[in-house]
């Protein structure tokens, strides 16, 4: 895992047992795993009496520094070995690494939650209708005589149905319908990696 310079100063910060006594090690991983669970910002999180003697600008950094280390390892799906052997290389004893694992797989999955509903997704397009139509004549000019087709995308976005009307020449079509091949195609390749 890649780590900034600040998140590894904040997380070899909390390796150093004159700065966070085991007490303070265990309350301060479990209070970075309730804050980024509740659903509320809490102003008092680091308000435990366990933490009142370290300084207040050290344990911010290490807090965040700890936050920031346990979202990456929820996002890239760490297991224990790449996490022991992250916190190893920021000389966190084996027993501050095995008390902040089973804080981890403890709150995995409800991590995993959390990330996955934030952002945006976009639609999935669960059928296609489409149907030919023919301009004979506008407002402006007599004759057209061009062919058009009607295209609906029947989508779904959070369990609700909607549809995507568009209108597109037969030029616009093809162009179409080459990017969805070659996206087809990029995902085909991505997937095969």
């Amino acid at each position: 895992m890649e780590l900034s310079e600040s998140v590894q100063r904040g997380l070899q910060s909390l390796a150093d047992p004159s700065s966070f006594d085991h007490s303070g090690f265990s309350v301060l991983v479990d209070v970075s795993f309730r804050s980024l669970l509740s659903s509320h910002s809490d102003p008092g999180v680091l308000d435990q009496p366990e933490l009142k003697q370290i300084d207040q600008i050290l344990l911010k950094q290490s807090h965040a520094a700890a936050t920031t280390f346990i979202l990456e390892a929820v996002k890239q799906n760490a297991d224990k070995s790449t996490i022991s052997s992250c916190l190893e290389e920021l000389t966190l004893s084996a027993e501050r690494i095995d008390v902040f694992y089973s804080a981890y797989q403890k709150h995995k999955k409800e991590l995993e939650r959390l990330l996955a509903s934030i952002g945006r997704r976009p639609p999935v397009i669960t059928d296609v209708s489409w149907r030919l139509q023919y301009h004979m004549k506008s407002a402006q000019v007599d004759k057209v005589n061009e062919p058009f087709y009607l295209i609906s995308l029947n989508t779904e976005k959070d369990g609700a149905p909607e549809d995507i009307n568009f209108t597109c020449t037969v030029e616009q079509l093809q162009d179409l319908v080459g990017k969805l091949k070659d996206a087809a195609k990029s995902m085909e390749k991505a997937s095969q990696m």
